[in-house]
Parts: structure tokens; C-alpha cells; sequence
């Protein structure tokens, strides 16, 4: 049987951002990650809502992924009745990405662009799905990955907690294995340092979750630090005997050479439903791939032809006719 072993947490600011809209909750089993959005402060506001309401029931978290629904459901309530009576924070809104460990498993409560990663083997996967617009086009086969990294929306989102009443929440177990190492992180991370980036860091600094978290923070920030970056590191272990390290400043002496993707920007929210609508740079491959139509047909331009010479011949009558009279 496996349990929790060690635990690392480190939130950063960033270089660009002047406050920290993330926040996390680290109280063992129950770990999570939320990226406020909003104008002034109304990010910072939504993400520690949702966090309290995860923290406040942390005594009582049993039940897997029905218990992680509700504590989502009930950080929503909170993030929307204060943006609904609140005029100061209307709109805001969060991510939030929830892992809850119950001896061999792992269960998961997953809503906006957050992420959660399994490493395992010298190989990571990607748990959770981002709901985003890029993500979105990349489905439908309208983005390539190429295009979608360096997408101008890539940071809007098609599901929040907090912008609506209720909210879509993604719920899922995972078996853990000894040695498996899990990772929670924002998007401040994962718009500086592609996956294989963090799995190097991982796959380096195994046995110092400390040194991993503290790495991929340095990481982000040598990439520009566009975002506020937080990074939550457990891994599962045989006797289950859970160590929890502080939070921790980053190091800025590691990892020279990761490469950088595009630079972040700002958090919106947009329905899967209005995705299409939503503005790209006109000229783009987002704007081309967003407004590509399929192209007319043959048999269609034929009835096209066919009714301008119908018009057409009309009009002469018309005109024939006008001249006789």
C-alpha cells in the first residue's frame, strides 16, 4: 500500500505581475491551487475565497471526488454571491485545481486552465484538461500545437469558479504508485516552461521536492516571470510517512538553458459556446483558423453562375422593354 510522502509549496509574484492572485491550500491529504482573475484586486479576492472554503472543511475531507465536487461547488458560491453584492469585485472569478490522496489513490476536482501533472517512469502526463480556448481549437482540429503556443487569447478560459452560479467541475481518480510524484501548478508556470522543461526538473531533483519546487519557480522567472507562479510537489511513498516542507523563496541559480515560450497574458472568461466568437489578431493562424470556412463547392458555383445570368437577363428585358414603350 502506498500513502503520502513528501510535500513541497512555493508561491512566487513574478517579474511582471505587482501582486499575487494565486493562492493554494497545502494541509495534507488535501493540496489545491486557485489563479484569481479580475480588475484591481478581484482576482486576489476570488482565489482566497475559493482556498478558505477548501480549508475550512479540510478536517472532513473524506469521500474522493463526490467530497471534492461539493468543496468546488461550495468555493463557487462563495466567489459568486461576493461578486454578485460586491461591486468592486464583479466579474472575478478563479481557477482551481484539487487533489485529494486516500491511501492508493488520488482523486482530483478540476476547473479552468490550473494544472495537475503525474510523473512517473521518466514520463509525465497531463491529468487535468484545460478549459480554454486554445485547448478548444486544438480539439476541433482548427490550432495545430505549433500555432497554439503562441495563440494572443491563450490565456482565455471557458470555465471559472465564481462567474456563474453553479460550475462544470472535472472529477477523476487516479491509482498512485510508489515513487509516482504529482504536481500542481498555474498557468505562471506552464506559459514559461514547456513540459519537457518541468519533467527535467522533476526527472533531477527527485528526492528534493524542496529543490523541485524552488527550480521550476527560478524556471518561470528566468522565462520572464509573465504570471504569478505557484507550484505544489507530493509524492507517493511505501510507509506513507508525509513531510511537509515550508514554502520557500525560489532559487535563482538553477536551470540556465529552459526553453521560453510566448509571454503570458491576461485571464478572461469565454463560453465553450462563444469560442468562435471570440477576438484574434486579424491576419493570425488564431484569426485564419477561427473564421476558415469550407470551400464552395463545384455544383455550387454552378447555381451561382446560373442565377447571375437569370438576373442579368431580366434586367435586359427590363431595360428592352422600357426603351419600346
Amino acid at each position: 500500500m502506498t500513502g503520502l510522502g513528501h510535500v513541497g509549496v512555493i508561491t512566487d509574484t513574478g517579474r511582471k505581475r505587482r501582486r499575487n492572485e494565486d493562492a493554494y491550500v497545502c494541509e495534507p491529504p488535501l493540496f489545491a491551487i486557485a489563479d484569481g482573475m479580475g480588475g484591481a484586486q478581484a482576482g486576489e479576492v476570488a482565489s482566497r475565497l475559493a482556498a478558505a472554503a477548501l480549508r475550512e472543511s479540510g478536517a472532513k475531507t473524506l469521500g474522493g471526488e463526490r467530497r471534492i465536487s461539493d468543496l468546488i461547488q461550495e468555493a463557487n458560491r462563495r466567489v459568486y454571491d461576493r461578486s454578485s453584492t460586491d461591486p468592486n469585485t464583479s466579474g472575478m472569478g478563479t481557477t482551481i485545481t484539487v487533489a485529494l490522496v486516500e491511501n492508493d489513490n488520488v482523486a482530483f476536482g478540476h476547473v479552468g486552465d490550473s494544472r495537475a501533472y503525474l510523473i512517473r517512469d521518466g514520463r509525465m502526463e497531463q491529468v487535468t484538461e484545460d478549459h480554454s480556448l486554445v485547448n478548444e481549437l486544438l480539439k476541433s482540429g482548427k490550432l495545430s500545437p505549433q500555432e497554439a503556443e503562441t495563440h494572443p487569447q491563450r490565456s482565455v478560459i471557458t470555465r471559472a469558479v465564481g462567474t456563474d452560479p453553479d460550475v462544470d467541475v472535472d472529477a477523476f481518480t487516479v491509482d498512485a504508485l510508489e515513487g509516482d510524484v504529482f504536481l500542481l501548478c498555474s498557468d505562471g508556470l506552464t506559459d514559461m516552461v514547456d513540459d519537457e522543461g518541468i519533467l527535467d526538473v522533476v526527472e533531477r531533483y527527485h528526492d528534493d521536492l524542496d529543490r523541485v519546487a524552488k527550480s521550476l519557480v527560478s524556471a518561470a522567472n528566468r522565462g520572464g516571470g509573465e504570471d504569478n507562479i505557484t507550484v505544489i510537489a507530493f509524492t507517493m511513498t511505501a510507509d506513507g510517512d508525509t513531510q511537509r516542507l515550508p514554502a520557500v523563496e525560489p532559487d535563482e541559480d538553477t536551470l540556465e538553458g529552459i526553453p521560453v515560450p510566448a509571454p503570458a497574458v491576461d485571464t478572461m472568461v469565454v463560453p465553450p459556446e462563444e469560442v468562435e466568437h471570440v477576438f484574434v489578431e486579424p491576419g493570425s493562424p488564431a484569426a485564419e483558423a477561427v473564421t476558415r470556412k469550407e470551400p464552395i463547392s463545384a455544383a455550387a458555383r454552378v447555381r451561382l453562375v446560373l442565377a447571375m445570368l437569370l438576373l442579368l437577363g431580366v434586367a435586359a428585358a427590363l431595360l428592352v422593354w422600357g426603351l419600346l414603350r
